[in-house]
């Protein structure tokens, strides 16, 4: 049978019209459904749609496609996430304002995403970078502001000497981390920046409770915030009795503390240092602030340090030990100062091994004796506290926190002496929100020398980008170098005042995209309450996992503070979230147009059409994994799209039943009724590859059915109507065509999802494997309504089980789980 030639442009075309005339993917409230939000990570307006983005995308616009004829009412929005300093960069390179260059962008990527056939609701489109939008991105600025959780510090950022401009982690280059513009070595300063107070709500973050995220988010955002209980311990630097506080999760190895270290950036340590030692300590520090805090802490970097030339005063045996720093101690995390226990951590060990300073083992494995005081490397885990004072023969176990009664009984003591108390840290630090950009929502905030830092008023917002800026070479912030914008006067008192300067993370402005979706042209707040209401909170959230410990715990972070402002209701944004991997190029490598090896799907959908593009994506890999793009791979999708059309338009096929046998009939109505039950199965668990080989096997039986004469049958017509159905959410426009050959009313994609006929899906008969002593011997085939015993009589009557018996009796046959007998002689 000749396959009919398939005009994928004219369908495509005609129904993408019609759909966006008739509104049909318009979402609008309806009390009478249940409600279904389905939100997939908005894109960058980079240029041009990548195949990346449709793999991003199609899967999910084919689940929310999936629940609407579930019988849910879905809303399914699209926006844009367009500031960022990719356009900031382009035009400090070309001159074209990053205004005009993002919105070009947007309206190209646009008219890309609507070939896809998505049923993307563009009337709810938010763009973060139009003034509607960064409106409530600075309001919700100042509100956190009120709530106390916006505050101001000093912080360290990378910076370019020779541009005198901060610059992105993007913008520093090579293992010796050089400006991308000028090849000038970067340094740290610190600079005044704006920070949100996340580790208020580290404990929340870590209660999962009540949403279905993947196991592997959960983990990482875990493992990022990384929750330790221990101990604040207080020792005193001996020249100047300055107290330094450290954090230690081992209280219980206090007497084995021989030396301290501190941060290169701690602020004691200019104070502390003897005059021998400035020089070294100097050259350290600098040399420290050229690296970042990754590459500090790398697991395998040598160990370097520099002594100070000061002491500090054990609190629990009143030894004196040396101050050192060490770039591996940083200020990001507990207090930048640590107390070392070298016979009790590997990193510890290894910097007093190199610079000679005492090692006291104050753990001692249990049943083991030292002949010599000497170790040979750390002793980590359970034992029995010795050299420690009053709590010598104390054990110790491997349990953190209280659990361990040697912690325990050091915790009441230290607080009992007033040298420390229990405590709990974090790895995990407040958010950063400052960037010295000009291309992202401003920092609606005003300094006056009298009264400081004030909001802007309510009704000044927003405070508008000036569009009339100057892009300097070094990268320069616009906004600091405008003439005229950043003077303004205070809102209490009226007089001059200055305006921050410093725009936010765009991180900000993502945090919040699924309110603004919910009514993106409403001016009376960032959103219509009654929307809120009836959509929130998202139900189904989709994107990548490389989001998890960013976007996906910052969205967590603000709606948390943003229920604690009564702005919003619920303990979490998103209840169901769901990842997926990566589409690499065909060589195995990650896309960039400098490989050459990025695949545009606007050539694809010219080619081969919209529908066989989507169904390849979906096809081509599991989705929460990913895969090599495969060019040839997409012709089998091709071949099955035309296959179809031609199974439901070839004018040869007969329109009257030509007297199918009931056997055939069955066997068909059994198959449909087995791959609905499938692929909606498949639909639940997002695991869309198999959706389509499903597909492809159904309608090889239905050719098979159509030669032995199934054509014009009830049972035929059922599974045309139940075909088209499942394929709609998967390739939209040629399941509308076809929906129309049929004759059915317009539109498919309004059509009840199909009920599963379960007593149509049972086999008349089964195959199972026989098993004689744990191998496999023969197969039998039974009823599918055999008994136990049916299946056992079966299966020792047959001629190849008595040969293997030889003659034998069983001691048992077991039937497991009506899936093989097991024999055993």
């Amino acid at each position: 049978m000749t396959d009919i030639y398939y005009n994928h442009k004219e369908v495509e075309s005609k129904w993408q019209k019609k759909w966006e005339a008739d509104k049909l993917y318009r979402a609008v409230i309806d009390t009478s459904k249940p409600k279904h939000y389905a939100l997939t990570m908005l894109p960058y307006p980079s240029g041009d749609l990548h195949i990346g983005h449709w793999f991003s995308m199609i899967p999910p616009d084919a689940r929310a496609r999936y629940m609407r004829m579930k019988g849910y009412n879905v809303m399914f929005p699209m926006g844009f996430d367009a500031f960022g300093l990719p356009a900031e960069n382009a035009a400090i390179k070309d001159g074209v304002h990053p205004m005009k260059r993002t919105f070009q962008n947007i309206e190209r990527m646009r008219t890309q995403m609507k070939t896809m056939g998505a049923m993307f609701d563009w009337e709810r489109e938010a763009v973060s970078a139009s003034p509607e939008y960064y409106k409530w991105t600075e309001w919700f600025f100042i509100q956190l502001f009120k709530q106390r959780l916006a505050y101001r510090k000093m912080s360290a950022v990378d910076w370019c000497p020779n541009c005198n401009t901060t610059l992105a982690r993007e913008q520093v280059w090579g293992d010796d981390r050089h400006c991308e513009r000028c090849q000038t070595p970067v340094i740290k300063k610190n600079l005044d920046q704006w920070f949100f107070k996340a580790t208020k709500y580290a404990d929340e973050l870590l209660n999962f409770e009540g949403i279905d995220w993947p196991q592997t988010v959960k983990t990482l955002q875990t493992n990022w915030i990384d929750r330790s209980e221990g101990a604040e311990v207080r020792f005193i630097v001996e020249s100047n009795q300055s107290p330094v506080t450290v954090f230690t999760t081992r209280p219980d190895t206090l007497w084995g503390a021989t030396f301290m270290v501190f941060s290169p950036e701690h602020p004691l340590v200019n104070e502390i240092t003897t005059p021998e030692n400035k020089a070294a300590v100097e050259e350290y520090k600098a040399q420290a602030a050229r690296q970042t805090e990754i590459q500090r802490g790398a697991v395998d970097k040598e160990k370097t340090g520099v002594f100070t030339g000061a002491y500090a005063v054990n609190p629990v045996n009143q030894v004196r030990i040396p101050i050192w720093i060490a770039d591996y101690v940083m200020m990001s995390y507990g207090t930048g100062a640590i107390m070392a226990v070298p016979a009790h951590d590997e990193r510890d060990f290894a910097f007093a091994q190199k610079y000679e300073l005492p090692i006291v083992e104050v753990i001692q494995p249990v049943g083991a004796t030292r002949e010599s005081p000497i170790l040979e490397s750390a002793s980590i885990g359970a034992g029995v506290m010795v050299n420690s004072g009053p709590f010598n023969g104390t054990n110790v176990s491997a349990e953190k926190g209280r659990k361990n009664p040697g912690i325990a009984k050091v915790l009441d003591w230290i607080t009992e002496q007033g040298i420390g108390k229990e405590s709990v840290n974090y790895r995990y630090r407040d958010w950063l929100i400052s960037r010295q950009r000009y291309w992202g929502a401003p920092i609606p905030m005003i300094h006056c020398d009298v009264h400081g830092w004030n909001p802007v008023p309510d009704d000044q917002l927003p405070v508008l980008l000036p569009e009339d800026v100057e892009w300097r070479p070094t990268g320069e912030s616009p906004l600091k170098l405008h003439p005229t914008w950043k003077n303004t006067t205070c809102p209490v008192c009226g007089g001059a005042a200055i305006r921050e300067t410093d725009t936010m993370d765009t991180f900000m402005c993502s945090s919040w995209y699924h309110l603004r979706y919910l009514s993106p042209k409403y001016d009376q707040g960032p959103f219509d309450p009654a929307e809120y209401d009836y959509w929130m909170p998202v139900d189904t959230y989709t994107g990548g996992i490389e989001h998890a410990t960013m976007h996906l715990l910052y969205t967590r972070f603000f709606h948390k503070a943003l229920r604690d402002a009564g702005i919003v209701e619920g303990h979490e944004p998103m209840m169901q979230l769901r990842n997926q991997g990566m589409v690499l190029g065909e060589d195995g490598d990650k896309m960039s147009k400098s490989k050459g090896n990025v695949i545009a799907p606007d050539l694809l959908v010219n080619k081969y059409g919209a529908d066989s593009v989507r169904a390849y994506i979906m096809f081509f890999a599991r989705w929460e994994t990913g895969a090599p793009w495969d060019s040839q791979g997409i012709e089998g999708s091709v071949r099955w799209i035309r296959r179809v059309w031609t199974l439901f338009t070839d004018p040869s096929t007969p329109t009257t039943a030509p007297g199918a046998s009931d056997e055939t009939k069955k066997n068909l109505r059994r198959k449909v009724h087995q791959t609905l039950r499938k692929v909606t199965r498949d639909f639940e668990k997002f695991e869309f590859n198999t959706i389509i080989s499903s597909l492809m096997e159904l309608m090889n039986e239905m050719y098979k059915a159509r030669e032995a004469g199934a054509v014009g049958t009830p049972e035929w017509k059922e599974v045309q109507e139940i075909y088209l159905k499942m394929m709609a959410p998967v390739t939209p426009h040629i399941a509308e065509e076809l929906w129309t050959v049929l004759g059915k009313p317009y539109s498919i994609h309004t059509q009840q999802w199909p009920e599963v006929d379960e007593a149509a899906t049972k086999e008349d008969s089964i195959e199972l494997p026989v098993q004689i002593n744990a191998k496999v011997r023969d197969r039998i085939t039974v009823s599918a309504e055999a008994t136990e015993d049916d299946i056992k009589s079966t299966a020792l009557a047959s001629e190849i089980v008595q040969k293997f018996l030889e003659g034998k009796h069983p001691k048992k046959v077991i039937v497991a789980q009506g899936r093989l007998v097991s024999i055993v002689v």
